[in-house]
């Protein structure tokens, strides 16, 4: 077990403690820090407090990590597409339908599976044997770009740029509709929907700040092609900001219209475009990827239902 020990200083105070030990371990989830305190693994000045209690100034901050137990994920032979590889990072154009992590119902053919046999043992292990090397992810059906980190300075270097928003995610998607504007911003507070628990939905209670910005590439009839930025990156986040504002994504069993159009077929949300300084070489590098097939079919079906 690794005990972390912190101080908390005043531009904390009276924050929740499940954010400030955030703060302290930005390569974890806030649900991995609820575990940890709801476990007894964090104490503050040696007592053990919920994750409502409003953290003070000056006060010590004890944390016990404990290693994730062994499961069996075996490595698998799945053909990787790698945009980018060195003994730090490697850099990942996912398949849409390709599962992240593994997950019940899901310890076969995901993409950890994939990278154990590709890389062994050279992967981060601070998210714990679950998801080794994986930094952040994208949802099972959205394809594109994910980075990979081989070691804990990588990991934790990385984990930096996307908490501090240095961290460039550029996506592509085709939503319902026409939106008026070029450009937009959407600044909407994201968290667990109050109904249904696998869902994550615009709420003002027990949630965290969300940013995305948008830019209309094309027009189609009733159907619009855009550009979006991540400034934040929360869980279905694209998907839940489009489908509040009126746009859901084409394709979006979840989150879109319950009448879907058959003839467009799959989620249309694609990871183009990453970058970020390298841990290492404290080099900027930006990397993209072409449009998938599934993507370029569906633009034109649109285009040639717009002509």
């Amino acid at each position: 077990m690794e005990i972390i020990n912190k101080k908390v200083d005043g531009s904390l105070s009276g924050s929740r403690l499940d954010k400030a030990i955030c703060t302290f371990l930005p390569e974890y989830t806030r649900s991995a820090v609820q575990k940890l305190i709801s476990g007894g693994f964090i104490k503050v000045d040696g007592d053990i407090k919920d994750k409502n209690y409003k953290v003070k100034d000056g006060e010590s901050v004890e944390i016990s990590i404990v290693p994730a137990a062994s499961l069996d994920i075996k490595p698998e032979d799945v053909p990787l597409d790698i945009m980018y590889e060195d003994d730090d990072l490697l850099v990942v154009n996912k398949p849409k339908g390709m599962v992240v992590h593994p997950a019940p119902g899901n310890y076969e053919g995901t993409l950890v599976n994939a990278l154990l046999y590709h890389c062994g043992s050279s992967l981060s292990g601070i998210n714990g044997v679950i998801r080794p090397g994986i930094v952040h992810r994208i949802d099972k059906d959205t394809s594109g770009l994910l980075i990979v980190a081989k070691n804990d300075f990588s990991h934790r270097m990385l984990a930096e740029q996307i908490k501090v928003h240095s961290f460039k995610r550029e996506y592509e998607a085709i939503v319902y509709g026409n939106i008026k504007e070029d450009v937009g911003k959407i600044d909407l507070p994201i968290g667990r929907h109050p109904k249904d628990r696998k869902k994550m939905a615009v709420v003002y209670k027990n949630s965290r700040r969300a940013i995305t910005h948008f830019e209309v590439q094309k027009r189609y009839t009733g159907f619009t092609k855009i550009k979006l930025i991540l400034e934040t990156g929360r869980t279905h986040q694209i998907r839940v900001h489009m489908s509040y504002i009126g746009h859901p994504l084409v394709g979006d069993e979840v989150y879109g219209p319950k009448n879907k159009i058959k003839l467009l077929k799959g989620q249309c949300l694609h990871a183009k475009t990453i970058g970020f300084v390298h841990p290492r070489s404290e080099k900027y590098i930006e990397i993209f990827s072409n449009l998938p097939k599934y993507f370029i079919d569906t633009i034109n079906i649109l285009q040639s239902k717009s002509l």
